[in-house]
């Protein structure tokens, strides 16, 4: 799933049912929401998870993957991706073509919902942020991904401003709690859990499930979305950097995937 895409869905033929673009590192929770019982069918398609190294190149990875399922049939189309640290590049694609996309800055605010995550991050901005997949995948993603098990000398420099992690947790399972607690002790941080589950990504689909338009989904603020990025601080257009380096102790809270540890998205 990291450097895949991946396809769950009806196969071909006419009256397409309604797709679902998702980012990779959502999949799991996005095959159990596509399948569950009650709801009308829809097909599933997760772009790969490794595109989050590289935010910049999800907008034309998303935009691809959009005109190329029109040209398979499918009319009604849903994006399973926050803004992801594209900086609203992602939202001027989705603008232009007519399509909705999870609402909020990063996968976080999406599982702990936007309030609850609002109060996390007044609370203690200095919070690093795990989910079930980065849990999963902390090892190569942040350990090997970000050169501490060769330079342990930069575990001060990129995590020396944080004070705490916090475990959103999907399921309840033991031995992801141990692994988030055991990334918190290597990362030197105090440990938080929330069982938050799937948060505003239910319902989401759900909604989009029921209706199977391309109107915005769950969006609170009516306002132009770039009015609304302007407001939160998203960087846009040229604006948007995606770099790794140290984080501003008064910046927000991460983006996942390259910007786990400085995200280039400055949303509150």
């Amino acid at each position: 799933m990291w450097n895949d895409e991946v396809t769950i869905g009806s196969g071909g033929g006419p009256n397409r049912p309604p797709l679902v673009i998702g980012c990779g590192a959502l999949a799991r929770e996005l095959v159990e929401l596509t399948r569950r019982a009650g709801l009308p069918a829809m097909d599933l398609t997760c772009l790969p998870a490794s595109l989050h190294n590289r935010p910049e190149r999800i907008p034309g990875a998303v935009q691809a993957r959009i005109r190329r399922a029109r040209a398979e049939g499918y009319d009604r189309i849903f994006v399973a991706y926050a803004d992801c640290g594209t900086g609203g590049l992602l939202d001027r694609v989705l603008d232009a073509e007519g399509i909705a996309r999870l609402e909020g800055a990063h996968c976080y605010e999406v599982y702990a919902g936007r309030a609850a995550f609002a109060s996390l991050s007044d609370a203690e901005p200095g919070t690093f942020y795990l989910t079930d997949y980065l849990v999963r995948n902390f090892e190569r993603l942040v350990v090997r991904g970000l050169g501490l098990d060769r330079h342990p000398e930069l575990l001060s420099i990129y995590f020396g401003n944080y004070t705490r992690l916090v475990y959103l947790a999907q399921s309840d399972e033991a031995a992801l709690t141990d692994g988030a607690v055991a990334a918190a002790k290597f990362l030197g941080l105090a440990f938080e859990r929330r069982l938050v589950g799937l948060g505003e990504l239910a319902p989401s689909i759900a909604t989009f499930a029921q209706v199977g338009g391309s109107r915005v989904i769950a969006q609170a603020d009516e306002r132009p979305r770039n009015e609304v990025a302007s407001e939160r601080g998203i960087a846009t257009g040229a604006e948007a950097s995606a770099s790794i380096a140290p984080i501003d102790r008064n910046a927000a809270p991460l983006a996942e995937g390259r910007s786990f540890i400085a995200a280039s998205d400055r949303a509150a």
